[in-house]
């Protein structure tokens, strides 16, 4: 394969997956930069402070780091769900509800990875500990 076909073949995937999910706006750039930082501090925490609570050693791993790829691929999915019930539902909803809730989730994330690397924020580290409590009572 050359580098032309390649190039081509991933910008013709990736924009038929933004237009499927409703265009590349200003929410759908935040929750690909949210992303974007979760997966590259949670590779900083495994591969520099070796506190990855992905594996049983904390270090780096190839599996632990394709499932945080399927995770992120399986929540743009999640926007493209949420596009298509706004459209058959003729209203303006769900996809940026999801980008919402997906946003929080990965901030939550990003705030745990920065702990996991010795960086505690106090007031936001409290906030994701009473989300988190709330969360396990809710499982219960």
């Amino acid at each position: 394969m050359t580098k032309s076909f390649i190039v081509t073949a991933t910008g013709a995937v990736l924009g038929a997956l933004i237009s499927l999910a409703g265009g590349w706006d200003t929410a759908l750039q935040a929750l690909v930069v949210f992303m974007i930082l979760d997966y590259l501090t949670g590779v900083i925490v495994a591969a520099v402070f070796h506190a990855s609570k992905k594996t049983e050693s904390g270090k780096l791993s190839s599996v632990a780091g394709l499932k945080g790829i399927a995770k992120k691929v399986l929540m743009l999915f999640m926007v493209v769900a949420g596009q298509y019930a706004d459209v058959v539902l003729g209203i303006d909803y769900f996809r940026t509800a999801v980008i919402i809730a997906l946003i929080a989730n990965e901030l939550i994330s990003l705030i745990e990875n920065a702990g996991l690397a010795g960086i505690e924020v106090p007031i936001l580290s409290k906030a994701v500990d009473a989300l988190k409590t709330m969360d396990d009572k809710n499982n219960e």
